[in-house]
């Protein structure tokens, strides 16, 4: 079996995981703090907030937003649930903005268009949830500069991006937005077994951020409520949060795989140009790049030419799996999905979305994935849409 993703764990990480579990520490110890800052030093950003897992830092990103009941928040339809499912946690409502056509990314025209019209009638979103497709930044120049306009915030969900690059500089830097979320899944860029983390270069979010991920709770005495002076209080709940903590262990395993992050996507790098070389024959469309950006090619994901081929994409996806190769779908647009529709979403909402879906397949891609098994995997994709 080759799956479309998988974590690359050498001794250097086994160590440093065992290291925390021999230590004092396997909670809240020296590693989290550590992992943060190694983040934030490579993102060239002022904080940064460890979670347990991306979709909780969505989560309090939009809290520490004011995100809440009657708010409007916008995405894009070609994403995991969970960036639109976060403004659900907070009460908000959710609405999707068509993708541009080359990058598969939230469209820029479509989002000055939608702001537009909603502005005639007072439905201008509070925050809006770019999201870096495949590793690939969205055009945030574009899309702050109406948020300036406009008067949205900006979560940037660069789940998939932790060491790509936009305009020559590291995505994670929070230059166009008020936050940024990564992901340390297994089959992302690099893993902490689960985990997740929110960056800002605005102290009083990431404060915010901080209270919210442990249960709102401080033992900051400047931020505690007055008491009794007789009565003993070492900690304080002030505000509703969440155990959404990241451990040690998680930690320790992040900090180490900081050490290879560039080695990892350069590896994908080398991946994607193989494949975009052997893939050229074929009636199928590979990822374009925009020149100011540097993916993290943490997905690979090939457009189907279907008027040029006799199958359809079902029967080519179910082909190929057939085969052992484990290839996925990133993604069915969000608003297709039955939670989403019993709101009163239906199909045709954004067309180019789901003319992405119906030809959009990924195939595998991870720093692990020799030429022997890429060969496998092109010969087995050949085959299945040749015959």
């Amino acid at each position: 079996m080759i799956p479309y993703g998988r974590q690359d764990i050498n001794q250097a990480d086994i160590d440093a995981v065992v290291e925390v579990l021999r230590s004092d520490f396997l909670t809240q110890g020296p590693a989290v703090p550590a992992f943060e800052k190694a983040v934030a030093t490579y993102c060239g950003v002022q904080h940064a907030v460890a979670v347990n897992s991306a979709t909780s830092a969505l989560h309090i990103a939009c809290l520490a937003l004011g995100v809440g009941k009657g708010d409007i928040v916008w995405t894009t339809p070609i994403t995991f649930v969970a960036s639109a499912n976060c403004a659900l946690y907070c009460g908000a409502t959710v609405d999707f903005v068509d993708i541009d056509p080359p990058t598969y990314n939230l469209s820029v025209e479509r989002l000055a268009e939608k702001l537009g019209e909603a502005e005639k009638y007072g439905k201008l979103p509070k925050v809006v949830i770019p999201v870096h497709l495949c590793g690939q930044s969205c055009d945030m120049a574009g899309i702050s500069a109406l948020g300036q306009q406009y008067g949205f915030k900006i979560i940037e969900d660069a789940s998939h991006a932790i060491g790509g690059r936009y305009n020559d500089e590291p995505i994670g830097n929070c230059r166009h937005s008020d936050i940024t979320v990564f992901s340390f899944h297994p089959v992302k860029i690099i893993t902490t077994g689960e985990g997740g983390m929110a960056l800002t270069n605005n102290v009083e979010l990431a404060k915010r951020m901080r209270l919210l991920r442990s249960h709102g709770i401080t033992s900051d005495e400047a931020d505690m409520h007055p008491r009794p002076p007789e009565e003993l209080w070492n900690y304080q709940q002030i505000a509703l949060g969440f155990n959404y903590r990241m451990t040690d262990i998680h930690a320790a395993l992040g900090l180490s795989q900081m050490q290879r992050l560039d080695e990892f996507v350069a590896k994908r790098h080398a991946i994607a140009k193989r494949y975009n070389r052997m893939l050229s024959s074929l009636p199928i469309l590979t990822p374009w790049q925009h020149a100011v950006s540097y993916s993290s090619y943490h997905l690979y994901v090939i457009r189907l030419q279907l008027n040029k081929i006799n199958k359809t994409q079902r029967q080519i996806y179910e082909a190929i799996y057939a085969e052992g190769i484990l290839v996925n779908l990133h993604y069915i647009p969000i608003y297709r999905q039955p939670y989403y529709e019993k709101t009163g979403f239906s199909a045709g909402y954004c067309p180019q979305a789901e003319q992405y879906y119906s030809e959009a397949i990924s195939i595998p891609m991870y720093p692990g994935l020799t030429e022997a098994k890429q060969d496998h995997v092109l010969n087995v994709l050949r085959k299945v849409i040749t015959s």
